[in-house]
């Protein structure tokens, strides 16, 4: 398939699964503002080149003038993941920039048996870096609607809080750069079918947790959301929409700004009632 079948299946076929819910979180969240100069940060996989495809017709279409650019960091992929990144962007017309690293390695070495969270630390700081050196305010990452509600899971299950996925942060140790996800409310199957009916075939992550080497909880997670929606069709909206609504009157303590509050410091006050 060429890239001119590509996007437009994009913006008819797989409008109002893909660009309709792409442009809605960006008009909710308010993700982009004139003149952003945007790092769409690349990994390979099914869920960065679709966001990519979206920046490209936004861009085009959209009426907020913005710059972007189309970043890659390479953590350690091997040859073949590599190779097949490159060519996957060319067929798709995405004009990538590549950035090496040892990223795998390091998490690998110092994340005890559990690299996924030092990876994802050492990447995204990695990534503020690389988008910097490019001139670039904003780092887009490809996180999903299914993410947040894996997200919101794990930390409700292993974590003992209730912490959701936000679709924009303030970096707090790069002055200035913001991290925004407008892909939060698109689900991940709508991104597998377009990808499968481009005919592309993108990448895993490429790491040994990815590959089964070693366990994953999100993975479990993933699989007790399949399971929960067989009982119940709207489960993970019901989990999405949770993180919206939470109500303070009605539990025991929360943080904000890093300070913990309890509901006993309201408890007698008649006025917040």
């Amino acid at each position: 398939m060429n890239i001119e079948e590509m996007e437009r299946a994009l913006i008819k076929r797989y409008r109002h699964k893909l660009y309709t819910p792409f442009c809605k979180a960006i008009g909710d969240y308010d993700l982009i503002q004139p003149n952003d100069k945007i790092a769409v940060c690349m990994s390979g996989g099914k869920d960065s080149f679709v966001m990519a495809k979206l920046f490209q017709e936004l861009k085009r279409h959209g009426k907020i003038p913005f710059e972007v650019e189309y970043l890659v960091m390479n953590p350690g992929y091997n040859e073949e993941n590599l190779n097949s990144l490159k060519e996957n962007a060319k067929k798709m017309g995405i004009d990538i920039k590549i950035k090496e690293s040892n990223i795998f390695r390091v998490s690998s070495l110092l994340g005890e048996g559990q690299p996924c969270y030092l990876c994802a630390k050492m990447r995204r700081g990695f990534l503020y870096d690389f988008a910097k050196e490019e001139g670039c305010n904003k780092i887009a990452l490809g996180h999903h609607f299914n993410d947040v509600i894996e997200t919101t899971l794990l930390n409700v299950f292993y974590a003992g809080t209730f912490k959701t996925m936000v679709p924009k942060l303030k970096s707090t140790n790069h002055p200035g750069m913001e991290l925004i996800r407008p892909m939060v409310y698109v689900e991940e199957n709508s991104i597998k079918n377009y990808i499968e009916y481009c005919e592309i075939k993108p990448m895993g992550c490429g790491c040994s947790v990815a590959s089964g080497e070693l366990p994953s909880k999100r993975k479990e997670i993933k699989e007790f959301v399949a399971k929960m929606k067989k009982e119940f069709k709207d489960f993970d909206k019901s989990v999405f929409s949770a993180g919206e609504n939470v109500n303070l009157n009605c539990v025991t303590g929360w943080y904000f700004k890093d300070k913990k509050h309890s509901f006993l410091e309201y408890y007698d006050d008649d006025s917040e009632q």
